[in-house]
């Protein structure tokens, strides 16, 4: 491939010094050749327009042209030489982007030294495509796309990619490209990158590289010349990346306007300490809205919020509101499960692990059992699916390091469904799914785990591993395997029984698509137990389906696991109603 020639990088310093001069020489000799001014370039990339900020002659117009923001969209004015003389046009409704721009000129990249399997990269072709991109960028907390506003690829529009996964075809991440010779007659020849996303939850390594990669090599078979990307000044994790694949930090700026969107790119960092996300939602929403935050203990995710006269104290989503009466019926299950019973709702069979031939008897009747201690949580000391009175004991007898009493339910199979109320109101649904592991047919089962262990606690800010004890072992044995055997490539593999998150579970959102009773089902649940934030889990044939047992119900859900859907802001709208907006804008105070 020909590589593109350009001339030596300039220093920092001259770069942009010179980018001006070239566009306003640029614009001199259109408005002679035409008679006609020079027109500033902008492209919409379906979530808002990119202003291209050294096309635009005078620094009011381009903040002028800021502040003809859509409501909803998220404009960014690039490649500005001289911010401070835009923000000085106006400097209460424009900020100054704490990202970082980074740049690789295309002779100093090098190829992958390994091969990238398991998805597949092509362009987004199809509204159901868009649709895909759309939910992986909500689950990013991004902003979706309007596909009918983009500019057209013809006028100079950017191009979006999409990875998707080869076994099941769902879209894993996705990219969009601008080649900045058609969108705005770059001299340079450059392009760019934007909202590259891949999915949280997915098993297959790499896909961000890929797709970094795939458009670096795009660009290049176009003779292009670098590319450029922005990233969050505190994101190290993709700094790391940029900088294995060759790019280097470009003395450039971005302005946006302040909004809602951009809220937490100019209001501060809010209280510096290091807390887990379920904490960490709930205190950047609270912060959003104006209300005072004060960590008590980062540690163990404790804080209280204060509006007005009104102060509650948290323990991420365990609050003052929720009693400790309510508190003990959750965490005791024997005592949920009465509770619920007496409410009429459907559960498991259950008794108290008792002698081995009590124990064997209810195993006979049932066929298959779960075992729990009475209080845990986080999935500690849970084995499902037991059909060996001899495993049964075992599981038992580690059930027994979490709580002294042990409960034996019947075992139901079908998809574990989380569903979250809210102030008795259902606000999220999803399925969890086990820790699975996707063979390469070269590492093995054991080094698989440790890998996906290792993409999940990055992915969770490390709330969530796959922990290589007894029932990762177990639940290996009953598939036929153990640690050290070779998955052939592209077997998936469950290596946990249980869907819990702490153990490397996935989540997939299922609220749009939960049927009434299921809905009324968690709500009625919510009611008996009294307790007004709560996590239902229940097994289910299928989510748009009648048929339900409720197996649990957890006091302390994990709001951040439910993202994109509004669990925080549900959550302070409960805390504090009177800080939300009366048309549901969620605007601070």
């Amino acid at each position: 491939m020909k590589h593109p020639i350009h001339p030596p990088r300039p220093h920092n310093q001259r770069l942009l010094r010179g980018l001006a001069p070239t566009y306003q020489r640029l614009q001199a000799r259109f408005a002679e050749d035409h008679n006609e001014p020079f027109e500033p370039h902008i492209l919409h990339c379906g979530w808002g327009r990119l202003l291209v900020g050294h096309t635009f002659a005078e620094a009011e117009a381009l903040a002028s042209e800021l502040l003809k923001e859509r409501a909803g969209e998220r404009d960014i004015a690039l490649y500005v030489a001289a911010p401070q003389q835009v923000l000085a046009h106006a400097p209460q409704q424009l900020f100054l982007d704490p990202s970082d721009t980074l740049r690789l000129w295309f002779t100093d990249y090098r190829p992958a030294r390994r091969s990238f399997r398991g998805f597949r990269i092509r362009r987004v072709h199809s509204e159901a495509d868009w649709a895909a991109i759309n939910r992986l960028y909500l689950a990013r907390g991004m902003q979706p796309v309007d596909a009918q506003r983009l500019t057209p690829h013809f006028d100079g529009g950017p191009t979006y990619w999409l990875a998707e996964d080869s076994e099941t075809g769902a879209a894993v991440g996705s990219v969009m490209g601008l080649n900045h010779a058609k969108a705005f007659a770059d001299p340079e020849r450059g392009s760019s990158l934007w909202c590259l996303a891949v999915d949280p939850q997915c098993a297959r390594p790499g896909v961000g590289e890929a797709l970094v990669r795939h458009l670096i090599e795009h660009f290049m078979s176009r003779e292009l010349a670098y590319l450029d990307l922005s990233v969050l000044h505190g994101n190290q994790q993709a700094k790391a990346l940029y900088r294995k694949l060759g790019f280097r930090e470009l003395p450039t700026f971005a302005i946006k306007r302040k909004n809602s969107i951009n809220q937490p790119l100019y209001i501060g960092p809010g209280p510096e300490h290091a807390l887990n996300p379920y904490a960490r939602i709930i205190i950047d929403e609270a912060h959003r809205r104006g209300i005072e935050v004060r960590v008590l203990d980062a540690d163990a995710g404790l804080f209280s919020l204060t509006q007005g006269g009104r102060r509650i104290r948290c323990r991420e989503s365990l609050c003052d509101l929720t009693s400790a009466v309510a508190m003990t019926l959750c965490q005791d299950k024997q005592l949920t499960h009465r509770a619920l019973s007496r409410a009429g709702l459907k559960q498991p069979s259950q008794r108290l692990a008792g002698s081995a031939a009590e124990n064997a008897a209810f195993l006979a009747e049932h066929g298959a059992l779960v075992v729990k201690p009475v209080d845990g949580e986080q999935g500690q000391g849970v084995a499902v699916n037991l059909n060996d009175a001899e495993e049964l004991e075992a599981a038992i007898e580690h059930a027994r390091r979490f709580d002294t009493r042990v409960l034996l339910e019947s075992y139901h199979p079908g998809l574990d469904l989380r569903v979250l109320v809210i102030g008795y109101e259902v606000v999220a649904a999803a399925v969890r799914h086990p820790a699975s592991v996707i063979g390469d047919g070269r590492h093995s089962i054991r080094e698989l785990i440790e890998a996906q262990s290792r993409r999940r606690q990055a992915a969770t800010d490390g709330e969530s591993r796959i922990p290589l004890d007894d029932e990762t072992e177990r639940t290996l044995r009953a598939a036929g395997y153990d640690y050290a055997d070779v998955l052939p490539e592209g077997t998936r593999l469950a290596v946990r029984g249980t869907a819990n998150l702490h153990t490397g579970g996935t989540l997939e959102d299922v609220t749009a698509q939960l049927h009434p009773t299921l809905r009324e089902a968690a709500v009625r649940a919510a009611r008996a137990l009294e307790v007004p934030v709560t996590g239902l889990d229940l097994l289910v044939p299928a989510v748009d389906g009648e048929d339900y047992v409720i197996i649990e119900a957890n006091e302390r859900p994990g709001l951040a696991n439910h993202e994109p859907q509004p669990t925080a802001e549900r959550f302070i709208d409960l805390l504090f109603p009177l800080s939300r907006d009366p048309l549901g804008r969620q605007e601070s105070a």
